[in-house]
């Protein structure tokens, strides 16, 4: 099933999840010089990061937003970046988090989980309820498939509906339970479903409620460094540094900019902020 290979490969790359969230702004002159064509400078920039990172990265993540802002240059660099990571032999996830029900649901589920979008896992938002999730259960049900459903999110506004009071508790602990319900149907050797969540890393105070409610959900973990979660947080969310998935974007593949000869040695850059960031977490100095 995709979850056991997400778990190997955490378990021999590590839990870093790299944000492909490649905006043109990103982009090192010297990569933007060598084409005019937009989406080829964008994939080349996302090539040089997974050349340079895949060894080191459990998984890696595509936003789609960015590559939509860019119009139809920007979905071809979408199309061929997620091409190359499958090349790569390495994980994606469509970070699409669709939210729409029967029909239209089952043709999100055909756009990214076949043809020119096809991923490995997307994201999905369940507050137009749970039959915005089931028409993407045929995929889970092959093994080949998976999603990250938001559970509790990292932005200030998720206090705005996902802490709502239910039943005693946040809002999100009652949708949580019963998608968790749902997931039981998709669990992989590894022990954990190919339905998991996503759970910001910016809230420190219910992380060890949420791993031990949620045993066998594996975790996509955004809020990492530029959004305020520290390492000793993120660990919480962590069983043993498996279970989870540890998002950084910016943090990575910006990490060039802060120095001198960045542009020059960019792939370096690249890498060592991953290593740094898997250092961080770890508790290694």
């Amino acid at each position: 099933m995709i979850i056991d290979k997400l778990y190997d490969s955490v378990k021999n790359k590590g839990f870093v999840c790299v944000g492909l969230d490649t905006s043109l702004d990103y982009i090192p002159e010297n990569i933007k010089n060598k084409s005019s064509n937009i989406s080829d400078v964008v994939f080349e920039f996302n090539k040089q990061i997974i050349d340079c990172t895949n060894d080191i990265t459990g998984i890696y993540k595509v936003q789609i937003a960015y590559y939509e802002a860019m119009g139809l240059e920007g979905l071809k660099a979408y199309s061929k970046t997620l091409k190359y990571l499958k090349e790569k032999n390495a994980l994606s996830i469509g970070d699409i988090k669709r939210g729409d029900i029967a029909a239209t649901a089952k043709e999100y589920a055909k756009a990214h989980f076949s043809g020119d979008f096809e991923v490995d896992f997307i994201t999905l938002n369940p507050y137009m309820g749970y039959d915005s999730i089931t028409p993407y259960f045929d995929y889970f049900k092959s093994g080949e498939k998976g999603a990250f459903v938001l559970l509790r999110t990292s932005n200030p506004g998720a206090k705005d509906i996902e802490y709502l009071e239910y039943n005693n508790e946040p809002l999100y602990y009652e949708i949580g339970e019963n998608i968790y319900k749902m997931a039981d149907e998709f669990i992989g050797e590894c022990g954990y479903s190919s339905l998991g969540f996503v759970v910001g890393g910016t809230y420190s105070e219910e992380a060890t409620e949420i791993r031990e409610r949620f045993k066998k959900s594996f975790f996509l973990i955004p809020g990492y460094g530029a959004q305020g979660g520290k390492a000793e947080d993120i660990r919480l969310y962590l069983d043993n540094f498996n279970g989870g998935v540890v998002n950084s974007s910016r943090g990575i593949i910006t990490a060039y900019k802060k120095h001198e000869d960045g542009e020059e040695k960019f792939q370096e850059y690249t890498r060592q902020a991953v290593e740094i960031m898997r250092n961080d977490i770890y508790g290694k100095k």
